[in-house]
C-alpha cells in the first residue's frame, strides 16, 4: 500500500507532475483545470512509491524491559548522590574554615565534584550502550578488566579491595559475552553497586564532619582518608562508564 507523502519531500516526484501537467496542456490540448489535479495525483502518487523504496534508517536496539528497570534505577541512584554530595560540599565550606583546613577541604571539594558528574556520566553511558551496535563486546569488556587489574596492581587496603570486586564482576560480564548473552544488564548492576557503596562512603564522610573534632590531626585524617575512597570510587565508575 502507497503511503501519502507530502511530494515537496521529493523532487523528482514533482517534476513528474510538472511533466504531465505541461504535457497535457500543451501536446494534448487539455484543459488546465482537468490536468491540475492529474498531475497532483501523479505527484503524490510518486512521492508515495519513492518513500516507500527508500531504505529505512537503523533503528537502535531496545533493551528488555529489566535493563530499562535497571537503568531507571542507576539514573535514580546518580541524581540522588549527586545531590547528596553538592550538599556535603557546601557544608564542608562552613565548617572548614581554618587555615590548616584548606588542604583537607580542597580533598573533599574534588571528591564530591566528581560524584556531582556522574548523572551527565550515566547518560553518556547510555546512548551508547542504546545504539544500534550496543552489545558489550569481549574486547570492549577485557579492555576495562585490564584497566581495573593495572590499578589493582598499584593500590592497597579499601580502594583494594573496591577493585577487587570490580574486577570480579567483570570477569562474570565477559563470561556472559563469551556465550553470546547481553552484558549489559550486568554491567549495569555493578554501576549500582558501585554507586550504592559511594553512597555509604559518603554518608561517613557527611558523618565524620559533623560529629568529629576536626581540630584533631587523627580525626581530620579520617576524613582525608573517606575523601580518597569517594574518589576512588568515582575513578572506577569510571572505568565501566566511559571506556
Amino acid at each position: 500500500m502507497v503511503k501519502l507523502v507530502n511530494p515537496l519531500y521529493q523532487p523528482l516526484a514533482v517534476l513528474a507532475g510538472a511533466i504531465v501537467l505541461v504535457g497535457g496542456v500543451r501536446l494534448a490540448k487539455l484543459s488546465p483545470f482537468v490536468m491540475l489535479p492529474l498531475s497532483a495525483g501523479v505527484a503524490i502518487a510518486g512521492a508515495g512509491l519513492m518513500a516507500s523504496d527508500t531504505p529505512k534508517a537503523a533503528q537502535p536496539k531496545r533493551w528488555s524491559p529489566a535493563m530499562e528497570k535497571e537503568l531507571s534505577n542507576l539514573r535514580t541512584q546518580a541524581h540522588s548522590l549527586a545531590q547528596k554530595a553538592q550538599s556535603l560540599k557546601t557544608e564542608a565550606q562552613e565548617l572548614l574554615t581554618q587555615s590548616l583546613q584548606m588542604e583537607l577541604l580542597g580533598t573533599l571539594q574534588y571528591a564530591c565534584d566528581r560524584t556531582t558528574e556522574l548523572p551527565q556520566k550515566i547518560e553518556a553511558m547510555a546512548k551508547r550502550l542504546h545504539g544500534d551496535d550496543s552489545i558489550l563486546s569481549v574486547q570492549e569488556l577485557q579492555q576495562q578488566r585490564a584497566t581495573v587489574q593495572k590499578k589493582l596492581a598499584q593500590s592497597s587496603g579499601a580502594t583494594q579491595q573496591q577493585l577487587q570486586q570490580l574486577d570480579q564482576s567483570l570477569q562474570r560480564n565477559i563470561s556472559l559475552a563469551q556465550q553470546g548473552q547481553d552484558a549489559r544488564q550486568a554491567q549495569l548492576l555493578s554501576l549500582s553497586q558501585l554507586i550504592a557503596e559511594s553512597a555509604g562512603v559518603l554518608q561517613a564522610m557527611q558523618n565524620q564532619l559533623r560529629r568529629a573534632d576536626l581540630a584533631e590531626a587523627s580525626q581530620s585524617a579520617e576524613l582525608k582518608n573517606l575523601s580518597d575512597e569517594l574518589r576512588d570510587f568515582q575513578e572506577n565508575l569510571d572505568v565501566l562508564v566511559l571506556t
